[in-house]
């Protein structure tokens, strides 16, 4: 029976709190489409993606209508496109067929020009990366990611080299809007196959054919119920965090069970990160300070996002059949207001966000950084950040964003949902000797698990 209580709860957390669902994403497996042609594999590709998900929008719009319930964006997912395209000697025409794809579908963003690299590269791997700038720079939906550490295979310094070199180039192709290109590709550590959330999603070859997941988002409300328990002793905090998050988490296993019915599509999963935005009102660094932080970026901020984190999950995983994604709390610079304030007063630097990705969902996310900054500096940032994810076991993710032109404490604007940031001083000392030894950092001893 429905608790009228728990209905105006929940429009409540809708209409003040800004809960929504972030995304609604459905995955597609293209495995269907190989060729060695590359003018039919595209087509096959386009066709295969725009049969699956022509209803997408649509339904996504009608549960918006019907249950009250925001869905901010409307994704498509495909397999990585480096495990269809090793009979083609250029993946680029995909990215374009992939891009006509979303826009043909009304899709805000289609994911999935992804290679798998952790313990080494296939001639399409090292294709697909090589082709980065040109693909992500010629198309608007288009996301990329790569994968170059794994627990179990440790880390491919090659790929790191490559992706380094990638978004250098990619920066300076997409100058003209503050190297937003980089903003479209996420570099992991431990990448999973059933992330909802761009850049990163791809639909896994572990996955079916089809699958339908979720994400949820409510920073708001729980730095709404964190108000209520100030000067409350830490486990207080934790046990009202987890009940925030059971709540959230309902909104969204009922969007993604609707969602896959209306689709005749599996439900995958829901994914209870707490993704932030722009917006005043809905950011992970202001449920850091209403836990007893001044200012996210000092003393004790990566404590206080272990204990959100956690809580985020334990509250969340009772609440849906199947959790899974990233699922934690994110810590995106330029999508949080309270982080970019926190950035442009100093308090938070390059390597202190470094430090809290250690506990945290994803890594160093949407970061500006100076256009002068070297690929090899870029390289030995991503390999700093999938070691963290490596020695943890843990999903980490490096999104780094050069600004061509700009430098320290200058600023740049990407607009909507990706938001504005501070550009970040790094550390120029070089590490060019160690990136070019290339090779594979061993995996660590946690990674001999059988």
């Amino acid at each position: 029976m429905i608790d009228p209580r728990e209905v105006l709860d929940t429009l409540r957390m809708i209409d003040l709190e800004k809960l929504d669902a972030r995304a609604i994403t459905l995955g597609i497996s293209l495995l269907g489409c190989v060729s060695d042609d590359s003018a039919r594999l595209c087509q096959r590709v386009y066709d295969t993606v725009t049969r699956r998900a022509e209803r997408l929008v649509a339904v996504g719009e009608s549960i918006e209508r019907e249950f009250g319930v925001p869905i901010v964006n409307k994704r498509i997912s495909v397999t990585p496109v480096a495990l269809i395209s090793g009979a083609i000697p250029d993946p680029t025409p995909v990215a374009f067929a992939l891009d006509n794809a979303a826009k043909t579908t009304g899709v805000h963003f289609i994911g999935g020009y992804a290679a798998l690299a952790q313990k080494g590269m296939t001639t399409a791997d090292r294709a697909l990366i090589e082709s980065l700038p040109d693909a992500l720079s010629q198309t608007e939906r288009v996301c990329a990611a790569v994968n170059v550490a794994s627990t179990r295979a440790g880390i491919d310094m090659d790929a790191v080299a490559l992706c380094g070199r990638a978004i250098k180039e990619l920066s300076i192709r997409t100058a003209g809007s503050g190297g937003f290109g980089c903003a479209k590709l996420v570099v992991f550590a431990n990448a999973v196959e059933d992330n909802p959330f761009m850049a990163g999603a791809f639909h896994g070859p572990g996955e079916g054919d089809l699958a339908v997941n979720v994400g949820v988002s409510g920073p708001g409300v729980v730095k709404r119920a964190l108000e209520e328990v100030r000067g409350r002793p830490c486990d207080e905090v934790a046990e009202r965090i987890k009940r925030t998050a059971f709540r959230v988490t309902r909104v969204g296993q009922m969007v993604a069970m609707e969602a896959a019915r209306r689709l005749d599509a599996p439900f995958g999963i829901v994914d209870l990160s707490l993704a932030p935005t722009p917006a005043q009102g809905d950011s992970v660094a202001r449920i850091l300070e209403e836990i007893g932080l001044e200012v996210c970026g000092g003393p004790g901020s990566t404590a206080a996002l272990a204990l959100l984190n956690d809580a985020v999950k334990k509250g969340g995983v009772m609440a849906s059949s199947h959790v899974g994604g990233l699922s934690g709390a994110f810590i995106p610079l330029s999508e949080d207001i309270g982080m970019i304030e926190a950035a442009a007063s100093g308090a938070l630097s390059i390597e202190k966000l470094e430090a809290m990705t250690c506990v945290c969902s994803v890594g160093l996310d949407m970061v500006a950084i100076p256009g002068g900054v070297t690929a090899e500096t870029i390289s030995a940032i991503i390999a700093d950040e999938a070691a963290i994810g490596v020695v943890n076991n843990k999903t980490t993710g490096t999104r780094l964003v050069p600004v061509p032109g700009k430098a320290a404490g200058d600023w740049v604007e990407f607009g909507g949902l990706f938001g504005r940031a501070p550009i970040l001083p790094v550390r120029e000392y070089s590490a060019a000797a160690f990136i070019n030894r290339g090779g594979r950092i061993p995996a660590p001893l946690t990674g001999v698990r059988n």
